[in-house]
């Protein structure tokens, strides 16, 4: 890889940010030698998308998970708005996007390339709020934007940390952690080997 691409920032965007799922996606992106940055949590988002970069960059290790949510907001809210900054910036490499599944009184969704359902199957389509397999779709309240941007690789799921407790943070969020691997695998983002780095130094 040349110098312009090895500066590049490596980051997974997660359309949520309640407390239940901010506690879910800590701990997956802990099971996969992530970093996450906890203060982008938020119901809805906080940060503005220039704020959320400057966090990224001050991680110490790629990659790293940004979650952002728009709390039902109807149409581009706040998360939308970060969302789309992020994955537009010349500093940034989304690897990829985890679009969750929620109840929106919207007629708009999202494709997703796979979904992770409740029980931990990766399929080709969307699910929904309850990890079950749905149509078309994915229809969340911080996913109308992804369809317009140029993303590598969007997974649906359900809504993190729960789904009848088949994602909970007690059972070290298993639903999301795949979510996480699949991106990561999907990518060719190799986190033993930046490990193995790390520790090397």
């Amino acid at each position: 890889m040349g110098d312009g691409l090895d500066k590049k920032r490596r980051v997974i965007l997660v359309t949520d940010g309640d407390r239940i799922a901010q506690r879910a996606v800590e701990i997956a992106a802990r099971n996969v030698g992530a970093r996450c940055i906890s203060r982008s949590a938020g119901n809805p988002t906080r940060q503005s998308g220039r704020e959320l970069v400057k966090l990224i960059k001050e991680a110490p290790l790629d990659p790293v998970v940004v979650m952002l949510d728009d709390r039902g907001f109807n149409g581009p809210g706040r998360g939308e708005s970060a969302l789309a900054y992020i994955a537009g910036h010349p500093d940034i490499q989304v690897l990829g996007v985890l679009a969750v599944a929620s109840n929106t009184e919207t007629d708009c969704g999202c494709r997703v390339n796979a979904s992770v359902t409740k029980t931990g199957e990766v399929i080709g389509g969307p699910v929904d709020k309850w990890g079950l397999p749905d149509q078309d779709l994915l229809k969340g309240d911080t996913t109308e934007v992804l369809d317009s941007l140029k993303l590598p690789f969007v997974i649906g799921i359900g809504d993190i940390g729960k789904m009848d407790r088949a994602d909970a943070a007690e059972k070290g969020a298993p639903l999301t952690t795949k979510a996480l691997q699949t991106i990561l695998e999907r990518s060719g983002f190799n986190v033993v080997g930046q490990k193995k780095q790390e520790n090397s130094r």
